[in-house]
């Protein structure tokens, strides 16, 4: 009731969907409004428009043998093509609307169309037009047989051109109906499309667009032709006046050819164009990093198919970035972008220059047993959110969390020449801006050297880490902050790498690095300021 209270509403809402079916959001009821009156007034106009054409063919084009009293025959047949018009039209419109009466059914009652459902909507558009080809060959033969007890070639010209025009109506509806059942097929089409095709596929209407302009009108004009050779002795008797005859034919069949002929390829390319057009328009969407967009499928032709593969690839685009959302959430991003594009999840890694950062927690095993485990938990991840984010906007990731500690890798898997200096920036930034509301305080080490970087595990379960000694000295370069009291320490080799301005580095000389034979040059960053 609220779409007829409404009817300026409607209307809107009729031309957004015959436009872009699908995206206007109108109700069922609504949509069986739009269906049924855009259907009706097809029908009954383009068969009115070929009616009236079948009388003016007969009347002023199709040349006429000679008959007695040919001015009261014209008469009775006006007459009897209106007559046969209105009786034709009830019985079509009636016939017509029992299949659709279904549909709407469905609509009305707001429910997923199932395959049954999915299949009437598609085929409305075939089923009326068998019923009025069915409908104006009937009307060929009654209009033959009436004429033809006049005369015989009269007979079949009136019955060829009744057919002729039928068949261009009839196609003509046939198209124009599918545009404006769109709406429906949209609906019906929301959970997916038959796998099989249920209506004449796009090769089929280009076809059935050339046999409606060009070969519908080549045909009349070719069988006026023979019947007037064969059944006219104007042409012998009178050659100027069959001749002349003959041209008016021509030429008003041929202007009616380029006319429905250009409706018909207008009508087909925008039914190919239109979903073209909303694929177009989703894949920009898609371009811009949107995933949730998604094309109304209306279209029961590869075309819908089309529609249908592009809206279960964006699914699946979505899908991979909620997983990559996800492995952000417990994978460094960077780290989870390269699982995401390889390959081989089992490749054996390969060999890079990095340096590495060790954070460790400092007196964590008192702080740990005399605070609930709620708290404890709570003061890591104050502190580690602060630190992933200054890591990662240096270049850095987070390759593990170790109990109360971290390490973190610059040069990998992103490669970064000045992987070193970024790493003291970094370690600097946290020392300086990062602090504990639960009083905990932590040491930062760095080092660099060429570790193995790749995939690490079995069974299934697999990691990307880096492996080799420039890691475990990291670890012993932050333990040995407990020693020598500092916030930051790096092992020489970290210190030569540096190449851009750094803060000033002190040597911290006697220091003995825990499981290392060989003695590791130890520098504190003085600038820095005591441990956290």
């Amino acid at each position: 009731m609220s779409a007829l209270q409404h009817p300026a509403r409607l209307v809107r809402k009729a031309a957004s969907e015959l436009f872009r079916p699908g995206e206007s959001q109108a109700s069922g009821a609504q949509l069986w409004l739009i269906g049924r009156a855009a259907v009706t007034g097809l029908v009954v106009l383009t068969n009115l428009i070929g009616a009236i054409a079948v009388v003016l063919l007969a009347l002023f084009v199709i040349p006429s043998p000679a008959v007695s009293n040919i001015s009261q025959l014209k008469l009775d047949n006006t007459v009897l093509a209106f007559a046969y018009f209105l009786l034709a039209l009830l019985a079509g419109v009636w016939v017509g609307t029992q299949r659709l009466f279904r549909v709407r059914d469905w609509l009305q009652d707001e429910r997923p169309a199932d395959l049954d459902d999915i299949r009437r909507v598609l085929r409305a558009p075939m089923h009326l037009f068998a019923l009025q080809v069915a409908l104006w060959l009937v009307g060929a033969v009654v209009f033959g047989v009436f004429n033809g007890l006049h005369s015989t070639g009269l007979g079949l010209r009136v019955a060829v051109a009744v057919a002729a025009t039928g068949l261009v109506t009839a196609s003509c509806a046939y198209l124009l109906t599918e545009l404006v059942l769109r709406p429906a097929a949209a609906r019906a089409m929301d959970r997916g499309v038959p796998q099989r095709l249920v209506v004449p596929g796009v090769a089929t209407k280009s076809v059935l667009a050339w046999f409606l302009g060009t070969g519908i009108q080549l045909f009349g004009i070719v069988a006026i032709g023979l019947l007037a050779l064969t059944h006219s002795p104007s042409l012998t008797t009178h050659p100027e006046h069959g001749v002349t005859a003959l041209g008016v034919a021509m030429v008003v069949l041929g202007g009616v050819g380029l006319a429905v002929g250009l409706l018909a390829v207008v009508v087909v390319a925008r039914t190919t164009a239109t979903p073209l057009d909303s694929v177009r328009r989703a894949l920009k969407e898609v371009e811009q990093g949107h995933f949730h967009v998604r094309v109304p499928v209306y279209d029961g032709t590869q075309i819908g198919q089309l529609q249908l593969g592009f809206n279960n690839m964006v699914a699946g685009l979505r899908e991979r970035e909620r997983i990559r959302e996800a492995f952000g959430a417990y994978v460094d991003p960077d780290v989870a972008d390269r699982i995401l594009e390889e390959d081989d999840l089992h490749l054996d890694g390969e060999e890079v220059e990095v340096t590495v950062m060790f954070i460790d927690m400092r007196d964590f095993t008192g702080f740990a047993e005399d605070t609930e485990p709620k708290q404890v938990v709570q003061a890591l991840n104050q502190l580690f959110e602060q630190m992933v984010r200054i890591i990662h906007a240096h270049g850095g990731w987070v390759d593990k969390f170790v109990g109360d500690g971290l390490l973190a890798v610059f040069g990998a898997p992103r490669r970064t020449p000045d992987h070193a200096d970024q790493a003291l920036a970094t370690a600097v930034e946290i020392a300086q801006n990062v602090s504990s509301d639960a009083g905990l305080e932590f040491g930062i080490g760095l080092n660099s050297g060429r570790v193995l970087a790749g995939n690490i595990g079995g069974a299934g379960r697999l990691e990307f880490s880096v492996m080799g000694d420039p890691v475990n000295v990291a670890a012993r370069v932050e333990a040995a902050t407990r020693t020598t009291g500092d916030g930051i320490l790096i092992a020489e080799h970290t210190r030569e790498l540096l190449s851009g301005d750094h803060p000033d580095l002190e040597e911290r000389p006697d220091v003995h690095l825990k499981g290392k034979t060989e003695e590791v040059r130890l520098f504190a960053v003085t600038s820095s300021g005591d441990a956290h």
